[in-house]
C-alpha cells in the first residue's frame, strides 16, 4: 500500500449520528467500510441494520456496489454525474455518504 493515496470517509446517519472518520486504501471494496459501519453502528437505534446487504452507501446519486471498490465509485472532483447540468452558484467542496 506504500505510495496509494488513503480515502478518509466519515458516514452520517439520518439523525446527526457520526460514524468514523476512518481510513481506507483505493483498493478497498465498498463491502469493507460497511462492515465498519455495521460494527460501529449505535445499538440503541431503532431499524439497525444486520447484514452489509442493508446499508446503502451512495456517491453523486448512485448506490455503491458492494464488489466494487473506492476508486472505482469515486466521482472526479469537478465532474457531474449524468444529467447534472451546472449553475453558476458558487458551491462548496462537500462529500458525504447517505446511509438509508
Amino acid at each position: 500500500m506504500a505510495g496509494e493515496q488513503l480515502v478518509e470517509l466519515k458516514f452520517r446517519l439520518a439523525d446527526g449520528t457520526d460514524i468514523g472518520p476512518n481510513k481506507y486504501g483505493p483498493d478497498t471494496t465498498v463491502a469493507s467500510p460497511k462492515e465498519k459501519i455495521l460494527a460501529h453502528w449505535p445499538r440503541d437505534k431503532e431499524n439497525c441494520p444486520k447484514t452489509i446487504q442493508d446499508v446503502k452507501l451512495i456517491n453523486a446519486g448512485k448506490i455503491l456496489e458492494n464488489n466494487k471498490t473506492l476508486a472505482e465509485s469515486r466521482l472526479p472532483v469537478g465532474e457531474l454525474p449524468e444529467g447534472k447540468q451546472p449553475d453558476d452558484s458558487p458551491k462548496k467542496s462537500i462529500c458525504s455518504c447517505t446511509i438509508l
